[in-house]
């Protein structure tokens, strides 16, 4: 299979194409004066002279023999008669980009789906890979990186969702760049970004600081889906285009599976670290953080040795541009904003707006109910581990020496007289109502732990995170803390199991998508993109109503994955699609647009439904479902885009 690239010769040969560069370094014009013995030229073609194209005209400078007309209906002729040529010239350069449509089309075929294909198939697979992990590395970072950076429960939030702002910033900005300066090169500089924060939200050690490395990175992998998808589509047959997009799609996946198995593997080991001082600490969990990062590295290596799309060449070709010279000179933020504004055009306003309803109740759904599960499934792990908490009252404890852990007890009434609590942990532990008289509190390390209406009488606390804190409405007398450890109050269960079942259901929920994506690319050109769009999202809203049967962790768990199988199918004819329904030179523009219009959704779902964690399941799950109903409705009225060339 040769490179696409390489046949563009072949339509900048043309010259049936007005504006491509001559030998004399002019450019060739279809008008008498470029062509004195053929006549008229085709883009003049059943006109007589007075309706030719003068291309002071188009520039708004009338003819020289136009002064002669007097008057207002002077004027108005003038406006009539360019009015009328811009009409003519509109119609036939959007001729002339059907044919290079057409002719693209057939150069694709020609070349065939080979070794080129699949290489830039796997290169772009890297960059939408690390948008998959850039996805989960927070999730999985937090209940170690809240140790280190004394996290409060809005901070821990915060993170979490500043991951999708800065992608809903860089989908935009690098979606519109993309259709000024190229997709190889936007999507370099995009990667770049997202690789160079990546690394060093590694090793710095603030809260501030981490959160916008983090940001700072969602802004560089924001740009990954819009142009991956635009850029890989525009090398593809038009007979295959949709199957060979879905294979793409896997990618994602596997960025998941990639970071639940690094989490599995990596961030559980405490022994991968080191400190200097007590100032610097770099532990398992940055470690993790860092191998995250390698997608991104990976794909911009490999991304060096691919060509810049062919299409996008051709629509910034001489020929092709808009004849209005002074845009070229515009700065390009202008441009992209005039382009995205062009999105919005009567010919592309209802399917922009279609298109809008469908990814924002696609987006509030998943994203809601993907986050919603694992809080569900830590809600009802609490409930079970709260079931199995021991209660001793009154108890009567004296010259007992504890060195062992102590969890989940609650002690109210009790007495403890000379007693040492020496080298223990103590989780989720309270004692209320009680008294300790010549205590010895020494390395204590304590999560969930708390003394309320207590009275302390000559007890030492030494080398604790026993914190005054904990201790809730006490009294102390003539009692001392001494060389207490530097630390954080958590107020969740520290517990290595329950790291590892959050990576577990990770894991699963991601791998429960093989199925759908394996089954979407098998029959999205058969099928059509609007009937697979329609009905995973019908099936989708179907097994919502299941949710109200997950009353256990298991239920939960395989409830998640029988979404996330189901609604993969979605996701990949709405990319397909998007791709499809615009032209090149507003394709990454228009997908940017809808991929930060996505995060914003995705934003607002998450912190809506986890807001019913532990209240009510009626509401999200009413929530998820109307959103989906309302999206399979509007993808029906969308064009179908099945065996269409791209425009």
């Amino acid at each position: 299979c040769a490179d696409p690239s390489s046949s563009l010769q072949h339509l900048n040969d043309d010259d049936d194409y007005a504006g491509m560069p001559s030998n004399d370094g002019g450019y060739y014009r279809n008008d008498s004066r470029a062509n004195d013995d053929e006549g008229h030229s085709d883009s003049t073609e059943g006109h007589d002279e007075d309706d030719e194209i003068y291309e002071g005209e188009y520039q708004g400078i009338p003819r020289a023999d136009s002064g002669k007309a007097g008057g207002m209906d002077g004027v108005a002729a003038i406006e009539a008669q360019q009015f009328r040529d811009l009409s003519a010239f509109e119609g036939e350069r959007r001729k002339d980009q059907e044919e290079l449509a057409q002719q693209y089309e057939t150069i694709l075929q020609e070349c065939g789906h080979g070794k080129f294909q699949w290489t830039l198939y796997f290169v772009l697979g890297l960059a939408l890979m690390a948008d998959g992990v850039e996805i989960f590395v927070v999730g999985f970072v937090l209940p170690s990186a809240e140790k280190d950076m004394c996290l409060s429960e809005p901070n821990k939030g915060m993170l979490g969702l500043i991951v999708y702002l800065g992608m809903m910033v860089g989908a935009f900005v690098w979606g519109g760049l993309a259709d000024r300066i190229g997709r190889r090169q936007t999507l370099l500089i995009s990667l770049s970004i997202n690789s160079v924060f990546a690394f060093f939200s590694s090793f710095v050690q603030g809260y501030v600081s981490f959160l916008f490395c983090r940001l700072a990175s969602g802004v560089g992998i924001g740009g990954s889906i819009p142009i991956v998808f635009s850029y890989y589509s525009e090398f593809l047959a038009q007979e295959k285009r949709g199957e060979h997009l879905s294979w793409l799609c896997m990618f994602w996946m596997i960025g998941g599976i990639y970071a639940s198995a690094m989490a599995w593997a990596i961030i559980p080991h405490y022994g991968w670290s080191f400190q200097m001082g007590s100032a610097y600490q770099f532990h398992s969990w940055r470690v993790f953080v860092l191998v995250c990062a390698f997608p991104s590295v990976a794909a911009i290596s490999a991304l060096t040795t691919m060509p810049e799309s062919p299409r996008f060449y051709l629509e910034v070709s001489p020929s092709f541009r808009s004849c209005c010279d002074e845009i070229v000179s515009k700065r390009k933020s202008q441009h992209v904003w005039n382009n995205f504004q062009t999105v919005f055009s009567p010919e592309y306003r209802r399917t922009t707006y279609m298109m809008m309803a469908v990814w924002f109740s696609m987006s509030f759904s998943y994203y809601g109910l993907t986050v919603w599960f694992p809080d569900m499934i830590k809600y009802l792990q609490k409930q079970e581990y709260a079931s199995r908490t021991k209660v001793f009252v009154k108890e009567r404890v004296e010259h007992v020496t504890f060195n062992f852990t102590l969890e989940n007890q609650v002690h109210r009434q009790g007495e403890y007289f000379n007693d040492k609590f020496m080298n223990m942990k103590m989780k989720s532990m309270v004692f209320e109502d009680s008294l300790f008289e010549e205590c010895y509190f020494e390395d204590i390390t304590s999560s969930n732990t708390f003394f309320k209406n207590c009275t302390f009488i000559a007890t030492l606390f030494y080398n604790t995170d026993l914190f005054k804190y904990r201790l809730i409405n006490c009294k102390l007398i003539n009692s001392t803390f001494l060389h207490n450890k530097e630390g954080c109050l958590l107020s969740d269960i520290s517990d290595e199991n329950n790291a590892y079942m959050i990576y577990f259901v990770s894991f699963l929920g991601t791998l429960a998508v093989l199925p759908g994506n394996i089954v979407s690319a098998l029959l999205m050109d058969k099928i059509g993109r609007l009937r697979m769009l329609a009905g995973s999202s019908v099936i989708s809203c179907v097994s919502c109503f299941f949710l109200s049967f997950g009353n256990s962790e298991s239920a939960m768990i395989a409830l998640l994955c029988l979404f996330g199988g189901i609604s993969i199918a979605s996701w990949n004819s709405l990319d397909v699609l998007t791709v499809e329904l615009y032209p090149s030179h507003k394709r990454t523009t228009a997908f940017g647009f809808l991929n930060a219009l996505c995060k914003l959704a995705a934003v607002l779902g998450i912190s809506i439904f986890t807001s019913f964690v532990g209240i009510t399941k009626a509401v999200p799950i009413l929530f998820a479902s109307g959103a989906l109903a309302l999206g399979s409705f509007l993808a029906l009225k969308l064009p179908e885009t099945r065996g269409q060339v791209l425009q």
